[in-house]
């Protein structure tokens, strides 16, 4: 058994905020597979082959909550998290086999809950601004032009996900190697154009 973990905060006031964009990764994915959600006592969950997307609703801060029972029957081999990150331009995406938490409060409860940093993760940038204040920055909602950016990136993901899937960690990491420099290339164009007040041509 696989597990996917978005990270976000539950409610509608947190839907589109930067600090959910695991949430809308998870989202998308289900929607392109005609997924459903179902909810459980501390999280959302759907299902593919030998796969479990969770979507813990626990809050931020407590996200290693729902993580913590997994480590009594599974390998933390099995455990793929997906987590916003200030520290990366937005939209650009970094995959990690281990790693320390970086200040995130979600993955620093995750470290706590399996006692090791020693688990994978997708990093997706949304951006910094060093005019706000931190914890607002996260909780403030996307701007309709980086929502377009991201529907971009979520396919990214959503592709880098199916090979982990049905394939293997190597084979997904491969596959992310070999596309990730077109890939930032198209982020960028999009920022740019964005920028100048234009609009993505982009299909999805």
């Amino acid at each position: 058994m696989k597990f996917v973990i978005g990270l976000g905060n539950p409610g509608v006031q947190y839907k589109l905020s930067r600090h959910n964009v695991g949430f809308l990764s998870l989202d998308n994915y289900a929607k392109k597979h005609r997924l459903v959600f179902s909810k459980e006592k501390k999280y959302y969950l759907a299902k593919r082959r030998d796969t479990l997307f969770i979507k813990p609703t626990t809050f931020m801060n407590l996200s290693g909550d729902i993580i913590a029972p997994l480590k009594m029957k599974y390998s933390i081999e099995d455990i793929l998290v997906i987590v916003d990150d200030i520290n990366i331009p937005l939209g650009q995406v970094r995959i990690r086999k281990k790693g320390g938490d970086g200040g995130h409060n979600g993955l620093k409860s995750i470290e706590n809950a399996l006692n090791s940093n020693e688990y994978k993760r997708i990093r997706i940038g949304v951006g910094s601004n060093q005019e706000k204040n931190l914890s607002n920055y996260v909780l403030s909602n996307f701007l309709d032009d980086e929502l377009e950016i991201l529907k971009e990136t979520f396919n990214f993901v959503s592709n880098i996900l199916d090979l982990y899937i049905y394939r293997t960690f190597p084979e997904m990491l491969n596959y992310y190697s070999k596309n990730l420099n077109s890939y930032s290339d198209k982020i960028n164009e999009y920022q740019n154009l964005m920028a100048k007040g234009g609009k993505s041509e982009s299909k999805i």
